[in-house]
C-alpha cells in the first residue's frame, strides 16, 4: 500500500472515531503524517467543528502495530497516562483527548491537543526566534526533570505499570538486545563491560522519562511548553535522564554546549537542585552520559533490524542504523581519548574507467537530484525522506572510496592484537572481530590494554568517516582531547 493509500484508509477509519469522542465534530478535513518520530508515527489532524476549525495530533504505533521496540516498552496507553500524570505534576504536556481502542481498528495510539512550537533539535539550537530563551532552557530542563523524578509512583499506580530497571539490569537488557543482531561491534561490548565495572553504588528508584532530550520536547519563545515521547519510560536511576540530555547525539552540531546543544551542565544541575532539593553528582551524570551513547548505539542498530523485519520499512530506518558509529565514537572520546591514525583511501582501480559514467558518477547524479530538485519541490515528510535517501547514497559513495583501505588497516591492527591459531587459513576482519569480542566477554583482555584502545579509536573513527564525516566527535577524536570535562572519570 502506498503512503497516499495508507493516509486515505487511515482517514476513513479515523473519521467515525472523532465523530464519537469529540463534541461538535463535523468533518476530518486533512490528515498529514509528519517527519518526526522514527519509532512511532505522528500525525497532524485538521477538523471542522461547530465552533470552527481545529487542529489535533495523533501518536500511533508504527504501521498501527504495537510491536515491541525493546524490552520494557510500556505501550501507548500507558504513555498517554504518563502524560496525564506529568501534567498534574506541573510538567508541560498537551492535553490527551482519547486513547485508541481495539474496536476502533486503527491500531495502538492516542489523540491529543495540537501545540505550536519548535520540536526539531536542529532548529531549537539555532533559529533566531528562540535566541532570547535558549540560555534559559538548560535550567528549565533541570526543573522539569526534577518534577518528573518527584512524581509519586505508588499514588499514581505507575509502580504497577512500568518496568523497574536497576542500572545493572538496564545495561544487560541493552547489551542482550545488541547480541541478538549478530553483528560484531567491539566498541559496544567494550562500553557494556566498562559500564558494568563502574556501576553506581546506590540510587533511589524514581520515574525515569528515559528519552528526555533536545528533539523530544517542544519549545516556544517563552520556553518549553510540552514534554513528548514517553514511550520508553521506566522506574530506575534518575541520573539516567540528566546524562541522556547531555549525550553528544542530541547537541545538533553544538558540541561545546553539553545540554542539548543550547546550555551548560551547571544550569541544568541548578534547575534540578532547585526543584528537588537534592545535589547532583557530576560523576553520576558522566556515567549515564556514557550509557546514553552505548544505549543509542544499540538503538540505532535496532532501527536497521526493524527495517529488515518490518512493519515500517521506511528509508529512514537503515539510515539511522548507520548512526551507531557516531555513538561508538562518543564512547571512545568519553572513555579513552588519544592519538589516532587514519587509513588512507585506496588508489582508484583503473577498471572503474571501463564504464562511462562510472559508479561514483551515477551515485552523485542521484544524490544531486534528491538534494537539488526533489527537496526544493517538496515539503514535510517527503522532503525529509528525500534528504535521508540522499544521505544514505552518500554513505554508499564514501564506502566505495574508503571501505577497502579501512578494512585492511583494521585487519592489520586485529592481527597484531590477537593470536590467530590457524596458520593455514587467513582470517577475515569479521572473524577477528568475533575473536576480540569473545576475549572481551571472557575477560581475557583488559579494558585498559593500550593496543585494544588504539584499535578501537582507529577502527571506530574510520567507520564514522564513512557514515557521517561531519559529526563533531570525529574532529574531537582527531584532536585526541577529552569530549567533556568528566572524561576518563
Amino acid at each position: 500500500m502506498s503512503e497516499n493509500e495508507s493516509i486515505t484508509s487511515l482517514s476513513e477509519g479515523l473519521r467515525p472515531v472523532l465523530q464519537r469522542v469529540l463534541p461538535g465534530f463535523l468533518d476530518l478535513t486533512q490528515l498529514e503524517r509528519l517527519s518526526a518520530g522514527a519509532s512511532q508515527e505522528t500525525y497532524r489532524i485538521e477538523i471542522s467543528t461547530s465552533e470552527g476549525a481545529q487542529v489535533l495530533a495523533m501518536r500511533r504505533a508504527a504501521g498501527g502495530v504495537e510491536a515491541e521496540l525493546g524490552p520494557g516498552h510500556p505501550g501507548l496507553a500507558v504513555e498517554a497516562k504518563l502524560m496525564l500524570v506529568a501534567a498534574a505534576a506541573d510538567v508541560p504536556e498537551p492535553e490527551v483527548y482519547y486513547v485508541l481502542q481495539p474496536q476502533d481498528g486503527l491500531g495502538a495510539g492516542f489523540i491529543m491537543q495540537w501545540l505550536d512550537g519548535f520540536t526539531l533539535g536542529a532548529q531549537i539550537v539555532k533559529v533566531p526566534e528562540l535566541a532570547a530563551i535558549r540560555p534559559q532552557l538548560a535550567y528549565q530542563c533541570g526543573e522539569i526533570l526534577g518534577r518528573i523524578h518527584s512524581i509519586d509512583l505508588a499514588a499514581t499506580g505507575l509502580d504497577q505499570q512500568l518496568q523497574s530497571l536497576s542500572p545493572e539490569a538496564f545495561i544487560h537488557q541493552t547489551w542482550d538486545r545488541y547480541k541478538t543482531f549478530n553483528t560484531p561491534q567491539p566498541m559496544i561490548d567494550y562500553a557494556a563491560l566498562w559500564l558494568l565495572a563502574n556501576l553506581p553504588k546506590d540510587y533511589a528508584p524514581r520515574l525515569v522519562h528515559n528519552d528526555f532530550r533536545n528533539g523530544n520536547f517542544m519549545v516556544t519563545a517563552e520556553g518549553i511548553n510540552a514534554v513528548l515521547d514517553w514511550e520508553v519510560a521506566h522506574i530506575g536511576d534518575a541520573m539516567r535522564d540528566l546524562g541522556w540530555i547531555c549525550t553528544h547525539s542530541w547537541r545538533f552540531g553544538r558540541a561545546h554546549l553539553p545540554v542539548g546543544g543550547f546550555g551548560e551542565k551547571a544550569d541544568l544541575f541548578a534547575g534540578y537542585e532547585a526543584a528537588t532539593g537534592r545535589t547532583v553528582d557530576p560523576k553520576a551524570v558522566h556515567y549515564w552520559q556514557v550509557f546514553g551513547s552505548f544505549w543509542w548505539a544499540v538503538g540505532c542498530l535496532s532501527m536497521a533490524e526493524h527495517y529488515r523485519n518490518g512493519p515500517d520499512q521506511s528509508v529512514e530506518r537503515p539510515g539511522i542504523g548507520r548512526r551507531s558509529s557516531e555513538c561508538q565514537m562518543d564512547c571512545v572520546n568519553l572513555l579513552f581519548p588519544g592519538p589516532v591514525t587514519e587509513a588512507k583511501p585506496a588508489a582508484t582501480d583503473a577498471k572503474t574507467n571501463l564504464h562511462m559514467p562510472n559508479t561514483d558518477e551515477l551515485l552523485s547524479s542521484v544524490i544531486d537530484f534528491l538534494r537539488d530538485e526533489v527537496m526544493s519541490e517538496t515539503a514535510g515528510r517527503t522532503q525529509f525522506m528525500a534528504r535521508v535517501a540522499a544521505n544514505s547514497l552518500a554513505i554508499v559513495q564514501r564506502e566505495m572510496l574508503l571501505g577497502e583501505s579501512g578494512a585492511k588497516a583494521e585487519w592489520r591492527a586485529l592481527m597484531a592484537l590477537l593470536p590467530w591459531q590457524d596458520a593455514a587459513q587467513r582470517p577475515t576482519v569479521e572473524s577477528l572481530r568475533w575473536q576480540l569480542i569473545a576475549a572481551l566477554r571472557q575477560g581475557d583482555i583488559a579494558l585498559s590494554d593500550a593496543g585494544l584502545q588504539s584499535y578501537l579509536r582507529n577502527s571506530v573513527l574510520h567507520r564514522l568517516r564513512i557514515d557521517q564525516p561531519r559529526y563533531p566527535s570525529l574532529q574531537t577524536a582527531i584532536a585526541g582531547e577529552p569530549a567533556d570535562a568528566e572524561a576518563g572519570g
